[in-house]
Formats: C-alpha cells, structure tokens, sequence
C-alpha cells in the first residue's frame, strides 16, 4: 500500500463508488499480495488483497519488487 499520507488525501478526494475506510488507512505501507481484481463498470480496477480487509483501488497500491 502506499503511504498514509497519500491514503488519506485520496480518502478525502474520492468521491465516487468504493471509497476507503478509516480501518483502510492503518494498512498504510503494508506489503501485501493480491487475491483478486475485478473491474467497476467503467474500467476502475478494484482489487482484493490476501491479509487486508476492503476493497483497493488501482492508485493506493504500488508494486513491490524483490532485489
């Protein structure tokens, strides 16, 4: 997950279907895996993650990548 920070800028900015929770904002900088993705009727993709809770969208996530 990205940075709280971002978290809570894109929680207030956010208007539109799926918004994130507060409990959301405490997997701030959490690594994590995807369990899913789906696709909100117009082309958002919302994914589902293995050890959070909610429902993510495309932009608080960041991709890890191993050294």
């Amino acid at each position: 997950m990205k940075s709280r920070d971002f978290l809570g800028q894109f929680q207030r900015e956010w208007t539109y279907h799926d918004p994130i929770s507060d409990q959301q904002l405490e997997a701030a900088g959490i690594i994590n895996t995807v369990k899913g993705v789906a696709f909100y009727y117009g082309g958002d993709a919302l994914y589902t993650l293995s050890n959070t809770m909610g429902t993510w969208h495309e932009e608080c996530l960041e991709q890890v990548t191993e050294c």
